[in-house]
């Protein structure tokens, strides 16, 4: 049987081809949060189940990004797993110098002080256990210490540089 040829020529790597290839990816939509000084989040498309015993999970964050400093001292931080319904508030945390804890943004303070955000599919708290450079991130690890999954609706996508829905077939 005859290999199949390939879509189109192959592009040497680069940054741009690589976000190129992963506007082609969906991917789900979170938000980050953790307290230092003050509450600091961002969203996040990285998110990453990496073991279940011991629960571990993981994601990237960039260091030139506001919340880098607090998110590199923090013992906990939160994982908020957003709806269909809060588009707005993943371009809340999504964009740069904006008041991400105001108004009408929800939260509480949850365990081990985390900000929580309300209104979530499911969340997290969970304990820092390494962050890995990698390039102009690091990957953050992070164990589960406590968190709630039991929000209503369906899930917030990310896909071609747009948030999108779950469609039915």
């Amino acid at each position: 049987m005859p290999a199949t040829p390939a879509v189109g020529a192959p592009r040497a790597g680069s940054p741009d081809l690589l976000r190129s290839v992963f506007r082609q990816h969906a991917a789900g939509v979170a938000v980050i949060t953790a307290h230092g000084d003050r509450p600091v989040g961002f969203t996040a498309t990285s998110l990453n189940s990496v073991s279940a015993e011991p629960p571990l999970i993981s994601f990237g964050v960039g260091t030139g990004s506001s919340s880098w400093p607090v998110i590199a001292e923090a013992e906990h931080i939160g994982v908020h797993v957003l709806g269909e319904h809060q588009e707005q508030l993943a371009a809340t945390f999504a964009r740069s110098g904006a008041d991400r804890f105001a108004a009408p943004t929800r939260w509480n303070r949850g365990p081990e002080g985390v900000p929580v955000l309300e209104g979530v599919l499911a969340w997290l708290v969970c304990r820092v256990v390494a962050r890995v450079p990698a390039g102009d991130h690091r990957i953050v690890i992070a164990e589960a210490v406590a968190g709630d999954p039991d929000g209503a609706g369906r899930p917030l996508l990310y896909h071609q540089g747009r948030f999108n829905a779950l469609r039915d077939r």
